[in-house]
């Protein structure tokens, strides 16, 4: 973790948390489970878009931009938000925007949880799923009795 001391004009200092590009990486790394390489260039095109800021307006995006974040939204690396305000004519403007959530980035990359393991119990789990046929526990009389219904009622 990069942490940086900066010297406040009141009585006592405070940490900044810098997010680079090997920390965003280890992070995604971490916690979606994807290679080195390809991670790498998730992280990259991410610190492109948000640069030294920690918010970026969402109407810069393009849609497979947008998508790419959604999906780290739902992974917990950001977050999203939005502001009103007034314009001199009295209407209301919308600014939709997104947020690095660092303290989330910082545990991601810090930590060797790999989500991959919640994903493969997850995928074991809708297979035992599969394997249950819901409509095998309805009981014959029951099918019979909508079909009489439907003749009935046009």
């Amino acid at each position: 973790m990069l942490r940086i001391n900066m010297k406040g004009k009141s009585d006592g200092n405070f940490f900044m948390n810098i997010i680079t590009l090997n920390i965003m990486s280890k992070a995604i790394q971490n916690r979606i489970g994807i290679n080195g390489s390809k991670a790498e260039q998730i992280a990259c095109f991410i610190m492109d878009l948000f640069g030294f800021d920690n918010r970026i307006i969402d109407n810069i995006l393009n849609p497979e931009d947008r998508q790419l974040l959604y999906m780290l939204e739902a992974e917990g690396f950001l977050s999203t938000g939005r502001e009103e305000e007034k314009l001199h004519d009295g209407r209301e403007w919308l600014t939709h925007y997104w947020e690095l959530k660092k303290n989330m980035i910082l545990k991601y990359a810090e930590n060797s949880f790999k989500k991959r393991e919640k994903i493969i119990s997850g995928r074991l789990r809708s297979e035992n799923k599969k394997n249950f046929n819901i409509y095998s526990n309805i009981p014959d009389e029951m099918w019979v009795s909508r079909k009489i219904l439907r003749d009935n009622y046009p």
